[in-house]
């Protein structure tokens, strides 16, 4: 259907009954989770599980895992993927802390806070066993407009008590919570990657000088999305960082359910901050993903079968058959599109060839790539595979390791190169600005830009990336680059490699098609085409007015002006490829146009459509003016985000209409 969860309804026009519909039509979980017991435990008077009890958290913590292990698959046979793995892991600590959280209620803050965001697992199967949202609902996990996004978000999902942001960013706010409950235990689940952010740090500071009442149980599997940090970051120890910061630490063996009660009571007993930090390896027992970063994706169906059948659940291929894969209903069909290509991952693949047209020396000398455990997605892993000499495997710290790329850029004739997701590019914006007063030069590569194929949704979304020309009039030079196909990546990182400052390069999760012209040839993909830092691209001429675009909005602005040729409206196309430079000659060409139409995936707010209307007044240019942007919280899913936002076709069409007078 073209909107999963709502029928065939467009997002505006969807009425409660369209959607309770679709919600009922799903299958039958095959988890009953009626058999989860819920249990009673008042730790502050019982020092140890009786037999008993240790029957029943242990038979709880198989059903809490096996219903994890079948939705999360159901998020990988879907396409939406997901994270299996820790929430799989802390379905132990979760099971423990609700009988404390019954047992004791009035002792605790009764929310299971996590910092680990993509553990949102936990958070809806803990909605659906308070019956907040149906058993049923959870195979639709990080659908779009199923209210499952990729991280939990208040007011978004039944029963889901906060949002946790991003990653290592949620100690520091229960903090206040805790400030805010005197004389209660508040209890945040921790993962050794989170702890590995600078807010930690300081929110480990804060707990011990005020003696706050917060328990971390963090989850030390020694996995994170690249590797083993054992072996990729030697010396990081989260027991020993906490223990140094003044907390009292205890470490769990945390498949052992005794040594694991007895840890967590004594934290969540004990007067003042307190962690225990849960050993274990990821995914234990799930054949071919345990003690592995496969973990940190979706299971697949094939491993879930294989983990679920041995454990009665005897019907689970059937069931993970009636998932569908998802599809963009337009794929395929826009006008002006070609072939498929992943931009992020030209990113990488184009800088491993420059860097094989240096020599090793120079190589060696005049460049450091910073990875920030996220290289397999950012691409940049690729130079890892290549010239491992020039490539540093570093930990989840964004900003310590922009600032080291900046450092070691300094010198002139050097330059840092510097990966994440465009979301921690907001993270970053202080030591941005140390950079650029000590006339670094760093190449930033910032994929996950924009909103598409966005299933971590809000969070995730990399809407702010003006945020990097944060410098004065006179300062050091800063360049904004998003181009819109793979073609136009490489030329672009080829063009700018070699120039002094702060260049960054946008890029989405999503594969894009290529840009081809009236005539269907390719834009960008052919030999004679030269990147121009500076210079905007006029992809479609227009009589009617122009819309100004780039990255991912570009193919689908094409496709709407074609739709609207055939309808006898001649609208131009723009790409503006490069963000915070003025293309003279562009800009007064399409000002004396009827309208401008700024399309864009950046934030409304401060994206490009926030300052393009600035600079044509600037020029006494005065167009009728309209801009769309991302503006509104996210729907969770995919391709979804577009439409929702408003930048899809058939939304640029109706503003087009709008600014004509031809509604």
């Amino acid at each position: 259907p073209f909107f999963a969860c709502f029928g065939t309804s467009t997002y505006r026009s969807t009425t409660m009954a369209t959607t309770k519909k679709a919600r009922t039509s799903l299958p039958e979980f095959p988890i009953d989770l009626k058999k989860y017991n819920p249990i009673a435990i008042d730790p502050f008077t019982q020092e140890a599980l009786t037999p008993e009890q240790k029957v029943v958290i242990k038979a709880n913590i198989e059903l809490c895992r096996n219903a994890i292990i079948v939705f999360t698959a159901c998020g990988s046979k879907s396409g939406y993927g997901g994270h299996t793995g820790g929430a799989f892991d802390t379905a132990a600590e979760v099971a423990l802390l609700d009988a404390f959280f019954r047992g004791a209620a009035d002792k605790f803050v009764p929310i299971f806070f996590d910092e680990a965001g993509h553990r949102v697992a936990t958070q809806y199967l803990l909605s659906a066993l308070q019956g907040h949202i149906s058993a049923d609902s959870l195979q639709q996990y990080r659908k779009g407009n199923c209210k499952l996004p990729g991280h939990p978000e208040l007011g978004v999902t039944d029963g889901v008590a906060f949002s946790s942001g991003r990653l290592g960013h949620m100690w520091p706010y229960i903090n206040g919570v805790a400030l805010a409950n005197p004389g209660k235990r508040v209890v945040c689940l921790g993962s050794d990657g989170s702890q590995m952010e600078g807010n930690d740090a300081e929110a480990a500071r804060l707990a011990v000088a005020k003696n706050l009442n917060v328990s971390l149980l963090i989850d030390d599997n020694d996995v994170t999305i690249t590797g083993h940090p054992s072996e990729y970051f030697k010396g990081y120890d989260v027991a020993k960082t906490l223990a140094g910061h003044g907390l009292n630490v205890a470490v769990a063996q945390g498949e052992d359910i005794d040594d694991l009660y007895a840890k967590v009571r004594h934290s969540v007993t004990s007067a003042g901050p307190s962690a225990v930090v849960c050993k274990r390896v990821m995914c234990v027992g799930v054949k071919g993903v345990e003690g592995t970063h496969k973990g940190h994706d979706a299971v697949t169906p094939e491993a879930a079968i294989a983990y679920l059948e041995p454990r009665g659940v005897t019907n689970i291929k059937e069931y993970l058959a009636t998932v569908e894969k998802t599809k963009d209903p337009q794929a395929g069909k826009y006008r002006g599109a070609g072939k498929i290509a992943s931009n992020r991952g030209t990113f990488g693949e184009t800088l491993v060839e420059i860097l094989g047209t240096m020599t090793p020396e120079d190589r060696k000398a005049k460049v450091l790539v910073i990875d920030s455990d996220l290289g397999t997605s950012t691409s940049i892993m690729k130079v890892n595979d290549a010239y491992p000499e020039v490539f540093c495997r570093s930990g989840i710290m964004e900003r310590g390791n922009f600032s080291a790329a900046a450092g070691f850029g300094m010198e002139a004739g050097k330059q840092g190169i510097f990966a994440t997701f465009a979301a921690f590019l907001e993270m970053c914006t202080s030591e941005i600005t140390m950079a650029r007063l000590n006339r670094s030069n760093v190449l930033c590569h910032f994929s996950h830009s924009g909103v598409d194929d966005m299933a971590d949704n809000t969070c995730h979304f990399g809407l702010n990336g003006f945020f990097a020309d944060n410098g004065l009039d006179d300062g050091y030079e800063t360049r904004l680059y998003f181009p819109a196909d793979a073609a136009q990546v490489r030329a672009c990182l080829k063009a700018v490699f070699p120039q002094p400052g702060l260049r960054f390069i946008f890029t989405t999760r999503s594969k894009l098609p290529h840009i081809l012209d009236g005539a269907g040839e390719p834009v960008y993909d052919r030999p004679d085409y030269t990147f121009q830092p500076g210079v905007d691209d006029v992809v479609r001429e227009g009589k009617d007015g122009y819309i100004v675009t780039f990255g991912d909005a570009l193919y689908r602005c094409v496709d709407a002006v074609e739709q609207l040729k055939e309808q006898g409206i001649s609208v131009g196309v723009v790409n503006k490829s490069t963000l915070n430079l003025v293309d003279e000659g562009v800009m007064h060409k399409i000002g004396a146009s009827p309208f401008v139409l700024v399309v864009e995936s950046f934030n409304r707010r401060t994206g490009l459509g926030s300052r393009f209307g600035t600079w044509l007044l600037e020029r006494g240019l005065t167009p009728k003016y309209g801009y769309i942007g991302t503006h509104q919280e996210g729907c969770g899913g995919l391709w979804e985000h577009a439409y929702h936002q408003g930048y899809d076709p058939s939304s640029v069409i109706a503003k087009v209409k709008s600014l004509l007078g031809k509604e």
